[in-house]
């Protein structure tokens, strides 16, 4: 079963390592080698980690018989009344089996506990794995932007 907790300050080395395999496994051929080491060191510093967490945003860690295997980070807006999904992520082995929509799901939850009229996210236009398992969760393009990394 799936268990999905709230991640510490404490959890920074895991999220890291969780990360570095994800973003290794998967990546390649959507985004260079280059790329992949350039987000992983922007993205996943334990400086920027602190920082988001202390910012607000809620990272979790998914865990199957209490071994992590995943993690995601949302943010609820309450100016905005939306909740941003900035990160969701399974190890590419358990792809297929429901994971991730059940942390989906999971965020789902807490955006509409926070009072959030709507969910977002940014997704590589390369990757079109993901953007399908988002439009078959409801989801839908909105718009198309360009943005350096």
């Amino acid at each position: 079963m799936l268990v999905i907790r709230r991640a510490s300050e404490a959890d920074i080395p895991t999220i890291r390592a969780l990360a570095d395999q994800i973003w290794r496994a998967y990546y390649p051929g959507i985004i260079t080698v280059e790329q992949i080491d350039y987000m992983l060191g922007e993205m996943y510093s334990p400086e920027m980690i602190r920082r988001e967490l202390a910012a607000g945003i809620v990272y979790e860690l998914a865990c199957l018989a209490s071994e992590p295997v995943g993690f995601l980070a949302h943010e609820f807006d309450p100016a905005s009344r939306q909740t941003k999904l900035h990160k969701l992520y399974l190890q590419p082995a358990l792809h297929g089996r429901g994971l991730g929509r059940a942390m989906l799901e999971n965020v789902l939850q807490s955006a509409q506990a926070a009072g959030a009229a709507a969910i977002f996210l940014q997704v590589n236009k390369q990757n079109v794995r993901a953007i399908r398992a988002y439009e078959r969760a409801g989801f839908r393009i909105t718009q198309a932007i360009c943005s350096d990394i």
